[in-house]
Formats: structure tokens, sequence, C-alpha cells
């Protein structure tokens, strides 16, 4: 009994011995990681402040190099300012490449610190994000140029239209306006990668549309007159 009583108190010694040394193991493990990953984390702390400092200084140097420019003032002249006012927009460009820089430093400084961290899922999301940027910028660019160009356009269409005493001159300039700006809004959708296949599609479906009611047109239009030259033609052969 005694032998009996002994062999199990040693079996429990010798498992509960056994946890105390896989826990202690475990914070073991535990601590040498945390201690490893403290310096990549200060690293990654210190990169991201120098480039919130970065990104807040450059982005205000553009932004003030922008005011000096006075491209509000110009975009003002070229009849852009109204459409900004009735979307409920502040036409400030200083202000809004100021944000672009800021905000894309910050997420190149932070894309920096994650792969210090090597966060690899979020670096490949905010490099996703880094590389769209751009193509937000220029889809801003063609939809102020379709503006420009349109409001251009409509100004030369209706003054053409006036000058030769034609009719519908303010339908044929808003015609033309609301054309160019739909083009640009299809390009600037286009350079974003929204509904590519749909806007290639529209755009296809519209020139298509064109040439054929153009030549309808000319074949209702022109079928006397070409009957007229056929006839004369014939005349001239047979004579």
């Amino acid at each position: 009994m005694y032998v009996t009583n002994y062999f199990i108190s040693f079996k429990v010694y010798m498992l509960v011995q056994t946890w105390s040394e896989v826990v202690a193991q475990s914070l073991q493990n535990l601590w040498v990681q945390v201690i490893g990953f403290v310096p990549a984390l200060v690293g990654a702390i210190i990169v991201f402040i120098i480039g919130l400092i970065v990104a807040s200084a450059l982005g205000t140097l553009v932004g003030k190099v922008i005011g000096v420019l006075q491209i509000d003032s110009a975009l003002t002249k070229l009849g852009v300012k109204k459409y900004f006012d009735r979307a409920g927009i502040n036409l400030n460009t200083a202000i809004f490449f100021d944000r672009v820089i800021f905000w894309f430093l910050v997420i190149a400084f932070l894309l920096a610190a994650t792969d210090i961290l090597k966060f690899y899922a979020l670096s490949a999301f905010l490099r996703d994000v880094l590389s769209y940027i751009p193509d937000i910028v220029i889809a801003v660019l063609i939809m102020l140029a379709a503006v420009i160009i349109a409001n251009f356009l409509e100004r030369l269409v209706r003054g053409s239209v006036l000058s030769a005493k034609l009719h519908a001159a303010r339908f044929l300039g808003a015609l033309t306006w609301y054309a160019i700006v739909i083009f640009g809004l299809l390009a600037a959708l286009a350079q974003l990668n929204v509904a590519v296949t749909i806007i290639n599609t529209v755009i296809t479906g519209f020139i298509a549309m064109l040439a054929l009611a153009g030549g309808i047109a000319f074949g209702v239009g022109g079928k006397d007159y070409a009957s007229h030259l056929i006839s004369r033609f014939r005349d001239k052969v047979e004579g």
C-alpha cells in the first residue's frame, strides 16, 4: 500500500513538473518574441512620425506654391467655379494638392512602417491604395479639362450659329457642352477602372448610333440629289 501511494505521488509530481516546464517554456518563448518585436515596433513608430512631419511640411509647401500660381483665379475666369458652387464644393486647388501630397506621403511612410513590422497583408492593401491615388488626381484633371473645353466649344458653337443667323443656337451650344462633359466623365471613370467594359460598350454604341443616323439622314436627304446626278451622268454617256 505504501509503495502504491508513493508511486502515485511520484507520477503526480512528474506531471506537475512537466506542466510547469511547458508553461515556463511558453512564457520564455513569448518573452523572447516580445523582446524581438520591440525594436521593430520602435523603428516603425519613428518612421511613421518622421513621415507625418515630412508629409505635413511638404504638403504645406506645395499648397503655398499652388496658391502663388493663382490657379483658382484662372479656373474662375474659365467658368469652372460655378459648377463647384452648384455641387456645394469650395474651389481651392491649394488645399486639394496640399491634402493629396499629405495623404500620399502618409500612406507611403505607413507602408514602410508595416513592412518593418512584417504586416504583409496590410502592406499589400496600402500599396494598392498608394498606386490608386495618382489615378484619382488624373481623373480630376480630366474632368477639369473636359469642363474647360466644353465651355470654350459651347461659346464657339453658339457664336458661330448666331453669326450664321441660324436657329437653335442655345440648344446646339448646350448639346456640345454635354457631349464633351459626358465624354470627359467616361474618360475619368475609365482612368479609375470603374466599369471599363460598360464604358467601352457605351462609347462604341454611341459612335455606331451617330454613324447610322448620319447614314440614314444622308440617304433620305440626298436621295433626290443623287438621282439627279445619276441621270445627268447617264445622259452624258448616252449622248
